[in-house]
């Protein structure tokens, strides 16, 4: 299994927030930077997939079109 290459990094965090952090890691069993990975991880993945759904899309386009004079209307 290969290592993957780490880059230290300084940031300021919110005092309440890091000792949360650091009190999961120690309930844990792990590691800080274990749980800093996790939640960068996750916050990629979430902005990822931060796109409407398929049938939100297809009722706002369904709602445009039958409300457009109306929609038209109020933007005035």
């Amino acid at each position: 299994m290969s290592q993957k290459v780490r880059e230290k990094f300084a940031t300021q965090v919110n005092t309440e927030l890091l000792s949360a952090v650091r009190g999961l890691a120690k309930a844990e069993g792990r590691q800080l930077q274990a749980l800093v990975d996790e939640a960068l991880t996750d916050l990629i993945e979430k902005r990822k997939h931060e796109r409407p759904r398929g049938h939100v899309i297809d009722a706002y386009r369904a709602s445009r079109a039958k409300r457009e004079t109306l929609y038209r209307k109020l933007a005035e």
